[in-house]
């Protein structure tokens, strides 16, 4: 019962919820800063203008990322500083910024492993079309050969795209995040497409470009379904519900998934779609299905599932009073097991948790402390459950929590606090939870400490 020595322990952020400075050293506006500035599209107002000031802070960050001991780094580019305009001209300051990060991280002992957008999409670009822009693709490729051309000689580890599930409905279909669309289905469905088209442009330009081999994947969300019980029909149910889009009628894991690793949209899916289904143009699978060396996903809870009368797959409720974290979804470890045992055998690659973790009630006590129980008793029983994956045959590889510090969570402001590190937004001081001091014990023991009671 141990994780593998190679084993990666580490924390993620993402570039506009941490960085701040968006006006500095050239770089232009994202579909987020105009979000941002829109009438009650956030809470209280507020906006990643400022944020955590990592841009300026970033020396004392990873400095605390070398005291927690962290053996990687999730860390998001933002695409508009480096290339403002989205396309054309390239921004010096802006890669400056993250060829200087790197050298840090590296200098601390941190694996750097960037991904390459997560959500801030250039408004110039958006303005000639965004994700409905058939350009799009090669507009990130162009972007992505910027970022590879001054980083890959030092960094190995790459991810694409972010949580494409997300940036898609929740910002074209749903209107609840940046750039804030209530598309058709149709034209959802086409942004989709463009975006998977998008992801493997850039594997291309990363294994054409980088300096040294490269390690890339994608980092999906893992909308994960959990058995009700051990029987073989509930585990059945719950893998079947796991790859379903018709059963759950929303864009699910097989049908962002599927083409990505598999090279084709499941068939399921196209006929519930039907005309709405994006076209698909010679050569297209054959762009998005490249060649990845991990399997990555984000995933913070599960649904209960078990096989209803009629055999069909059926979610129930979670047990009255379930444990919930801050943000209100239940408290279910087993999640992060089963989606690694599933997308494994599905598509057989080795296994990356690129965010698990949990909003809190933190705040610095008048001792100096931040003491977050909920968080590290949450963190070691997810661990314990991805343990038990690897225990059981699945190759796992790596685990990132979210998040290396509070930070700006989107449209809920800056309510909910994420990190290992509390942050004081006024004064910038940065504090480290209890849940950092715990997570240094876990790393310097590669997992031992989640077996502690």
């Amino acid at each position: 019962m141990t994780f593998p020595k190679d084993f990666v322990w580490g924390a993620a952020t993402a570039s506009y919820q941490i960085e701040g400075a968006v006006n500095a050293d050239g770089r232009g506006d994202s579909v987020w800063d105009s979000y941002c500035r829109r009438p009650g599209a956030v809470w209280e107002k507020q906006s990643g203008e400022v944020a955590c000031d990592h841009y300026h802070r970033w020396r004392e960050d990873v400095d605390l990322m070398k005291q927690i001991g962290l053996t990687g780094y999730r860390f998001s580019i933002a695409w508009p500083r480096v290339m403002p305009e989205g396309a054309g001209q390239v921004n010096p300051k802006g890669l400056d910024f993250y060829s200087r990060l790197v050298d840090a991280l590296l200098a601390a002992g941190v694996e750097p492993w960037p991904t390459l957008f997560h959500w801030d999409y250039p408004q110039a670009l958006f303005d000639r079309g965004g994700w409905l822009s058939p350009d799009s693709p090669q507009w990130f490729a162009d972007y992505t050969a910027a970022v590879v051309d001054k980083l890959s000689d030092r960094v190995s580890h790459w991810f694409t795209l972010n949580e494409p599930q997300c940036f898609i409905l929740f910002g074209h279909r749903d209107g609840i995040q940046a750039p804030g669309l209530k598309l058709s289905r149709r034209e959802v469905l086409r942004a989709a497409h463009h975006s998977m088209l998008a992801h493997g442009r850039a594997v291309q330009v990363i294994r054409q470009r980088s300096a040294q081999p490269a390690q890339v994947g994608i980092a999906h969300v893992g909308w994960s379904f959990i058995p009700a019980t051990d029987s073989e029909a509930d585990i059945a149910a719950a893998r079947d519900m796991t790859f379903s889009t018709v059963e759950t009628q929303r864009l699910d894991n097989a049908w962002w998934m599927d083409p990505v690793y598999l090279g084709r949209y499941p068939e399921q899916a196209l006929q519930f779609y039907g005309a709405d289904a994006p076209k698909v143009r010679d050569g297209d699978m054959e762009t998005i299905c490249q060649p990845l060396d991990v399997q990555a996903f984000n995933t913070y809870e599960g649904q209960l599932v078990r096989a209803g009368a009629d055999g069909r797959p059926e979610v129930i409720p979670q047990p009255t009073g379930v444990a919930r974290a801050h943000m209100g979804g239940p408290v279910t470890p087993d999640s992060l097991y089963w989606n690694a045992k599933f997308f494994h055998e599905r598509y057989g690659l080795p296994i990356v948790v690129s965010e698990n973790g949990t909003s809190n009630t933190d705040w610095v006590m008048t001792d100096g402390r931040c003491r977050d129980p909920q968080r590290i008793d949450l963190l070691r029983r997810y661990l314990r459950a991805f343990e038990r994956a690897g225990d059981e045959g699945v190759p796992i590889r790596g685990y990132f929590q979210w998040s290396l510090m509070d930070n700006f969570e989107w449209g809920h402001g800056f309510k909910f606090r994420f990190g290992l590190i509390h942050v004081d937004y006024v004064t910038q001081q940065r504090t480290l939870k209890d849940s950092a001091l715990w997570y240094r014990d876990v790393i310097a023991s590669n997992g031992a400490k989640i077996r502690d009671d």
